[in-house]
């Protein structure tokens, strides 16, 4: 009997060996993202689902925005394990890696589109330290990209920091954003993604941040008259794995998912010049009396004095690894500029 139980086991065991080497070769991963699957990340997802899908026998299940729930759920998600992918930006998980707040920082990233690619390419802040600041979090941190220049949609035109006194700002949950907008002169409002519509049609808010592409998918235009740029941020995403999932890929499923990250991220950029232009185009198109506002060097440099309060709060929040984080950030900043 101790036999036939011994041997029962064995083979039990033996079949679970099979049962993952099988899954090992032919997995179905899922992959969560903040975007519709013709936003950016949504474009992204796609063309990383495609090169895997291509090059293995695993398939990808990719779940736009609202598929399953808003961004700290599939935060949760993937730290569960239940996602092997997440796509969420800095400003959503600044509150669980404050280091990640950053990229909130005003006027410190590039502003043109090479200096943002060639920064995002060869960043050590990035693609060295940020790394081990996430698996702390159980999340093996695979790319972070950017998504384009950040505009302030509002009710009412303004062109000084005075001009926002009062005016209640959409944020994403990130301490290190309300102390921007702080700075900036208005009343940060921090809201899920999902209220900032109704709340702007019901002037329980008066105005949001985000990157021209999104204002036109979300037809933020819809309840918001004047669209300013400030010229202060351009919007970051970071795509990440579950962290014990990815370590227990064999060798080349990792290499794979590597390889997936750079052909998506090479054709991200390619796919978001001109985006910006193109996307306003459309926002004219159905709304031509949009008032649109570039703020002048002049404008901007209130503005920009702000940025330095904004810094000094994040190594406030950050202490000393916040601050050695932000002196290698400056460092690949002053590369990308030289180039």
């Amino acid at each position: 009997m101790t036999k036939l139980k011994a041997l029962v086991g064995a083979c039990t065991v033996a079949l679970a060996t099979l049962g993952s080497a099988v899954t090992a070769e032919a997995a179905t991963w899922r992959y969560a993202f903040e975007e519709a699957l013709t936003d950016v990340q949504g474009v992204y997802a796609s063309k990383f689902k495609e090169h895997i899908e291509a090059n293995s026998d695993h398939t990808v299940q990719l779940f736009p925005y609202g598929t399953l729930g808003e961004s700290a759920d599939i935060m949760e998600q993937a730290q569960a394990g239940l996602l092997q992918f997440v796509d969420q930006s800095p400003g959503f998980t600044g509150s669980l890696i404050p280091e990640a707040q950053i990229f909130f920082i005003p006027y410190l990233l590039p502003e043109t589109h090479d200096g943002l690619e060639y920064f995002f390419r060869n960043s050590k802040a990035i693609n060295e330290a940020f790394k081990s600041i996430y698996a702390q979090h159980g999340l093996e941190l695979l790319k972070m990209f950017p998504e384009g220049e950040v505009v302030i949609t509002t009710q009412e035109a303004f062109d000084s920091p005075a001009g926002l006194d009062g005016v209640k700002i959409r944020v994403m949950t990130n301490p290190l954003l309300v102390e921007s907008y702080k700075a900036f002169g208005a009343t940060p409002t921090p809201l899920p993604w999902g209220e900032v519509y109704g709340g702007l049609q019901t002037n329980i808010i008066q105005g949001q941040e985000n990157p021209l592409f999104w204002v036109e998918s979300a037809k933020m235009y819809e309840v918001t008259d004047v669209m300013t740029f400030t010229g202060h941020n351009n919007f970051t995403t970071a795509v990440m794995a579950n962290k014990r999932f990815f370590d227990r890929l064999p060798e080349q499923d990792q290499q794979l998912v590597q390889d997936a990250m750079q052909a998506a991220f090479d054709h991200i950029m390619v796919y978001q010049k001109g985006l910006s232009e193109r996307s306003l185009e459309k926002i004219l198109e159905q709304k031509p009396d949009m008032k649109i506002v570039r703020l002048t060097e002049e404008q901007r440099q209130p503005f920009r004095a702000a940025a330095e309060e904004v810094e000094a709060k994040f190594i406030e929040m950050t202490g000393d690894p916040g601050r050695q984080l932000l002196q290698q950030f400056k460092q690949d900043l002053n590369a990308a500029k030289a180039q």
